[in-house]
C-alpha cells in the first residue's frame, strides 16, 4: 500500500511539473490565452480523477449486523483511453498564439498524453519599445511521456452500522507530502438496505441498497524552487467535491456474493494559479502578475459496476469493475467485526 501511495503521487507531481513548464511564455501571450490552454490540457486528468475517487464505496448490498463496524484498504485505478490524452487546439479561440505553419487547429497533448514530436507555437507580446514580438513556445506534454496509461488512487475506508439496514461510511486519505507536492481526501457516505425494511428479508435471494457519498479531494504543488519564471509563492491549489449516488443489487450467499451497482457522479474541480509571477523579455519588458487565474470544471455522468465479494470470517476481499466516461478496477480488503 505505500509503494501504491508513492506511485499516485509521483504522478500528481508528473502532472504538476508538465503543468508549469515554459508558464512565463504562456502569460506574456495574456492571462486570458494560458487559461484557455490550461483548461484543456487538465480537462481530461481532473475528470479522471474525479471518477477514480469514486470507486469502492461499496463491496455488498446487504447490511451488517446492528453496531457492526467494517473497516477496508481500497485500491483503485483508472484507465487512460486514446481520446483523453489530447485535444484540437484551435487557434481561433487564442488571442496571440498561432502555429508557426499557421495552421488553424492542430491535436496537441492533453495532460494525460504526449508530445511527440514537440508541439511548438509561436506566442505574441507587446514589447513597449518594440511594438508586437514573438516568441516560440514548446508547449507542455503529459504524462503519457512516462509510458504511464492510468489514474490510481487509494485511502482508508470504515463503516458502522447504528442500526439495521443502515451504514455509516466515511474515508480518507491522510495528507501526504512528496518533493514539493501535498495531497489529501476524505468522504462521508450512507447506505441504506431497502429490503431490510421487508418481513422477508432473510429469505429473499438478493439485497437492495441505495448509496449517496461525498469526497473531497486537495492537492498542491509548489514550484517556486524550480519555475523558470521570477516571483514568490508561486504554487497551483486544486480542489475537487463530488456527490455519487447508486443503487445497489447483490445476493445472499454466506461466502460469496456477486454485485451490480448503476449511478450518477457529479463533480466540480477548481485550480488555482496562485503567486507573483514577472514576465519579462530582456531588460525592456516586464510585467508583474498576482494569481493570474482559476480554472474550474464540472463533471457528471452515469456508471455502472459488477463485482465480486468474497467474506471468510472476519476477513474479506472485494473486486469489481466499472464503467464509465474513465472505465476503472476497484480492489478492496476488508476486516469486519
Amino acid at each position: 500500500m505505500k509503494k501504491y501511495i508513492v506511485f499516485s503521487l509521483s504522478i500528481l507531481l508528473t502532472l504538476s511539473i508538465n503543468c508549469q513548464e515554459n508558464i512565463d511564455e504562456l502569460l506574456a501571450a495574456g492571462v486570458e490565452d494560458a487559461k484557455q490552454f490550461s483548461t484543456d490540457y487538465l480537462a481530461p486528468a481532473t475528470e479522471g480523477t474525479i471518477y477514480s475517487i469514486n470507486n469502492g464505496w461499496f463491496n455488498n448490498a446487504k447490511s451488517p449486523h446492528k453496531f457492526g463496524v467494517e473497516i477496508s484498504l481500497i485500491g483503485n485505478i483508472s484507465f487512460i483511453q486514446d481520446e483523453k490524452k489530447s485535444f484540437v487546439m484551435n487557434v481561433a479561440d487564442y488571442q496571440n498564439i498561432r502555429f508557426p505553419d499557421d495552421a488553424s487547429s492542430k491535436s496537441v497533448a492533453t495532460a494525460l498524453g504526449h508530445n511527440d514530436p514537440d508541439a511548438v507555437v509561436m506566442v505574441t507580446y507587446e514589447d513597449p519599445v518594440f511594438g508586437d514580438q514573438e516568441v516560440a513556445l514548446t508547449l507542455p506534454t503529459g504524462i503519457g511521456s512516462e509510458n504511464i496509461n492510468l489514474i490510481p488512487s487509494a485511502f482508508f475506508q470504515a463503516s458502522f452500522s447504528p442500526f439495521k439496514g443502515t451504514q455509516i461510511k466515511g474515508r480518507f486519505f491522510p495528507i501526504t507530502k512528496a518533493e514539493d507536492v501535498e495531497i489529501g481526501m476524505y468522504g462521508f457516505g450512507l447506505q441504506q438496505e431497502f429490503t431490510s425494511w421487508l418481513p422477508a428479508d432473510k429469505v429473499l435471494p438478493i439485497s437492495i441498497s441505495g448509496l449517496v457519498a461525498y469526497t473531497h479531494l486537495d492537492g498542491k504543488y509548489s514550484f517556486e524552487e524550480t519555475s523558470v519564471v521570477q516571483g514568490e509563492n508561486q504554487r497551483t491549489d486544486t480542489d475537487i467535491n463530488t456527490i455519487l449516488a447508486q443503487l445497489i443489487v447483490a445476493t445472499n450467499l454466506k461466502i460469496i456474493n456477486f454485485y451490480g451497482a448503476l449511478g450518477y457522479l457529479s463533480g466540480e474541480s477548481k485550480t488555482d494559479l496562485l503567486g507573483t509571477y514577472i514576465v519579462t523579455d530582456g531588460a525592456l519588458f516586464s510585467e508583474e502578475l498576482i494569481d493570474p487565474y482559476s480554472v474550474e470544471q464540472k463533471v457528471s455522468g452515469v456508471r455502472a459496476s459488477l463485482g465480486a465479494h468474497l467474506k471468510l470470517g472476519f476477513f474479506g476481499l472485494n473486486l469489481d469493475y466499472t464503467v464509465a466516461e474513465f472505465n476503472s478496477a476497484s480492489l478492496g480488503i476488508n476486516f469486519s467485526i
